[in-house]
């Protein structure tokens, strides 16, 4: 059996023969199942993991860590941008040398990497530090004009803590640069996945309803429609996607029969779910029902589109079975609990939109000004 392959918005596609010119040897069904398994285990760390963390993320006063907001706008233009910027990359590989296109998106990933990596360990390598270790902050800050007209264009703010974990991501970095080692793959592609769920905010459930939707089409055309999105995930090394090997087995880790899981087929469903368990919060009702049915409904897909690609050994555009999964099954135990009106009037505001800022603080005085007279009277 091929490789299961995907590019960050693709589900799975087929891989093509070795590059060698010699013959790979069938997969064995342990091997398959090791390999689909993990990458279904991968898949969901990132989504657990970074759906918890964006509640952190949303209550955050730091600059650095603030979310970005995706309103219905930008929802409906993704899969329009989507789409000009993967025809694009098939254009530049079919002018330009493959290898140095990719050396120059090495680089890229390289620092994106090393930059994700750091983030997504830094809270779990606070805990190994010591009490008395010396910790120095720091903020890095460019501004633009002057007087009353400055602007920030950068405010982060950063600790000697950052650093050393940033120092043990550019080892990660450095091996992944050198090696193109499908473990120093994975762990940028799981630290950009966790990140982006975490950081990429979904400004209501119709907004997510919007972007599923949109590149639930943009899915199905690129993959059955055309080669396009096929030919550029096999032609792009960077760490956009989880591999794992199905021939683990026998080669260990020097196995170099991969199936493949694009993190688009991650991130994209992964938003979503982090928004209603953000939603599943704000209802104060102590549980986590949205949550824990849109991940339950997470792996249905996944498990499915697994299952479908291994029966018909074709690509399958992930999410023309995740989207109905994710988006119905909530709203189904909406339906049965009465809630989708409270599901669909759920609101987050953008915190690095002024207006919002605004009305945020217009709000809180008012409250303050209803206090005040209630004390007078």
């Amino acid at each position: 059996m091929d490789s299961a392959l995907s590019d960050p918005h693709n589900g799975s596609a087929e891989s093509g023969s070795p590059t060698n010119g010699t013959t790979r040897p069938p997969s064995t069904p342990e091997g398959i199942a090791l390999a689909y398994g993990s990458l279904l285990l991968m898949a969901l760390l990132p989504i657990f993991f970074g759906a918890l963390r964006s509640v952190r993320c949303a209550r955050s006063k730091n600059a650095s860590d603030m979310p970005e907001t995706i309103t219905s706008r930008d929802a409906a233009r993704f899969p329009i941008i989507a789409s000009c910027t993967l025809l694009g990359l098939y254009l530049f590989f079919k002018i330009f040398s493959q290898e140095y296109i990719n050396l120059l998106l090495s680089m890229y990933f390289f620092v994106l990497g090393i930059l994700a990596l750091s983030h997504t360990i830094s809270p779990f390598m606070n805990k190994f530090f010591p009490a008395n270790f010396p910790n120095r902050q720091y903020q890095l800050l460019f501004t633009q004009g002057s007087g009353e007209s400055k602007e920030e264009i950068v405010n982060y703010e950063f600790d000697t803590k950052d650093l050393v974990c940033l120092g043990l991501s550019s080892i990660v970095g450095v091996w992944y640069l050198l090696r193109k080692h499908w473990i120093a793959n994975n762990l940028f592609g799981l630290a950009f996945s966790l990140n982006g769920v975490e950081l990429l905010h979904l400004n209501n459930v119709s907004t997510g309803c919007i972007l599923l939707g949109g590149l639930f089409i943009y899915d199905v055309f690129w993959v059955f429609g055309t080669n396009v999105m096929v030919t550029v995930a096999k032609s792009f090394e960077a760490p956009i996607k989880l591999v794992f090997p199905q021939d683990l087995l026998e080669k260990g880790l020097e196995a170099d029969n991969f199936a493949m899981l694009g993190l688009g087929d991650i991130v994209i469903p992964g938003i979503f779910i982090a928004l209603l368990l953000r939603f599943d919060i704000s209802l104060k009702k102590n549980t986590h029902t949205y949550f824990y049915t849109s991940f339950a409904a997470y792996i249905f897909g996944l498990g499915l589109t697994i299952f479908i690609m291994h029966i018909f050994k074709h690509a399958q555009p992930a999410l023309l079975y995740l989207v109905p999964a994710c988006i119905g099954f909530p709203v189904l135990v909406a339906l049965a609990k009465g809630e989708v009106t409270e599901m669909f009037s759920y609101e987050e505001s953008n915190p690095k939109d002024p207006a919002a800022v605004t009305e945020s603080k217009e709000g809180t005085e008012a409250s303050a000004s209803k206090g005040l007279e209630k004390k007078e009277k």
